[in-house]
């Protein structure tokens, strides 16, 4: 399988994203890091009109299951209620950019996705917002793998 498509799918997965392509792709596939960045970013946004229309068309009906997909669908809107809901209510498309712009567990392009539909929000602004993010995000991590890149070499 050639390097730039492992990079693009790796960023299309719901746990990894670009927090995993970026730093495989640099550090196990030697791949220069402005190619790493543009394809992570580019993997890790393709999927998200895909889960918006999903969720716009099946997720309540997947939230109404009594099954372990309708349990964690349920905990994860109920979470995002909580803890995004107010960010997104009062700061609306920065909220949603923020959301995914942080590079730690539980945040990024597919948490975005389900703020928006969580949350009501149209996707005309979702959407662009979750780009963004995806982008800052893509900017952080490589930034971060290249500093500990250069860590490791100094010891």
């Amino acid at each position: 399988m050639p390097d730039a498509l492992i990079v693009l799918l790796t960023a299309m997965t719901p746990v990894g994203e670009l927090r995993a392509s970026i730093p495989l792709a640099v550090t196990s596939l030697d791949m220069p890091w402005p190619q790493a960045l543009g394809l992570s970013i580019v993997g890790n946004i393709i999927p998200v009109p895909f889960i918006l229309y999903a969720l716009r068309t099946v997720g309540a009906r997947i939230e109404a299951w009594e099954n372990v997909a309708g349990r964690l669908l349920r905990w994860r809107t109920a979470r995002i209620q909580q803890s995004w809901g107010p960010r997104v209510r009062r700061y609306g498309f920065f909220g949603i950019m923020l959301a995914v712009a942080i590079p730690l567990p539980l945040t990024g392009a597919w948490t975005g996705a389900l703020i928006v539909w969580t949350l009501h929000e149209p996707v005309r602004r979702g959407l662009p917002a979750i780009a963004a993010g995806v982008v800052i995000a893509g900017i952080v991590v490589t930034s971060l793998t290249l500093a500990g890149i250069g860590l490791i070499r100094l010891t």
